[in-house]
């Protein structure tokens, strides 16, 4: 699939011509222009290709589990284009933080698409990744499990197509508790249940984080969640942010001495 394809660059003389230092320029510059003119198309392209290494490295993540590699970029680069297409600046975050977890939700959207197990309706699969979305959310606000009536409320349905949703759920991924998942054979699916999932361990560490990270400015910020929820090397951000990779490494030593202690003081 080929997913992108160059423009050749027209700017108004009114415009800088001035080639933008750093991937995140490119953004700022393309959403500075109106929607019609016509350098956009070209920025646009460009703001792909730089951020592109961002999207092969998670995709590169999830290898190995069945999807070949080349799928899983070509569904992180739709990832990446749409969280171009649909960032920002306005609102204040910074777009790494805004694409890692559209790009890491389209991945894992592309393996749920191909888990059903039983063949079932496009639209009751929508639905049933709607009411898991919805089941995390409402948990999240009204600091309990939702009801039926909730989730329907939340996503604008009938608690009918709730249960139907529900019920639908049962088809997907039912994979026999007896499939071998070792080289060898000598461990079966049914082994793993009752693992830690260690995804839910990092959600609620991001969220005790979440005042800390707020004293941070944008680019500690930045480069906190490059580093360690995109898993990107410090030459790899500063590639991405338009720095010197030793300037990373003192902004990420900063960044982490403010974390410290500002923990510190909230066990004071």
């Amino acid at each position: 699939m080929t997913v992108i394809q160059s423009t050749a660059t027209r700017t108004k003389p009114a415009l800088s011509t001035a080639p933008p230092e750093s991937a995140a320029d490119l953004l700022n510059a393309m959403a500075a222009m109106p929607a019609g003119h016509p350098s956009r198309a070209s920025l646009r392209d460009r703001a792909i290709e730089a951020w592109l290494p961002l999207a092969r490295h998670l995709a590169h993540r999830y290898s190995g589990r069945g999807e070949p590699t080349d799928d899983l970029i070509q569904t992180a680069t739709v990832g990446l284009i749409k969280a171009v297409d649909k960032f920002d600046p306005d609102r204040g975050v910074d777009f790494a933080g805004y694409a890692i977890p559209t790009i890491i939700g389209e991945i894992k959207r592309h393996f749920r698409d191909r888990t059903w197990s039983v063949r079932v309706p496009r639209r009751l699969q929508e639905l049933r990744l709607a009411i898991t979305e919805a089941n995390s959310t409402l948990t999240h606000t009204l600091g309990r499990s939702p009801t039926v009536a909730d989730i329907a409320t939340h996503l604008g349905v009938t608690e009918e197509d709730v249960l139907e949703g529900l019920e639908g759920a049962r088809a997907y991924n039912a994979t026999s508790l007896s499939t071998p998942i070792s080289a060898d054979g000598t461990t079966e699916l049914g082994d793993t249940l009752g693992d830690t999932d260690h995804e839910f361990e990092i959600a609620e560490t991001r969220v005790a984080l979440g005042p800390a990270l707020a004293t941070l400015d944008e680019r500690e910020q930045k480069i906190l969640t490059l580093r360690f929820y995109g898993n990107l090397t410090q030459s790899q951000i500063a590639d991405q942010i338009g720095i010197s990779q030793m300037h990373v490494s003192r902004l990420l030593t900063k960044a982490l001495t403010k974390l410290r202690g500002h923990l510190a003081g909230e066990l004071l």
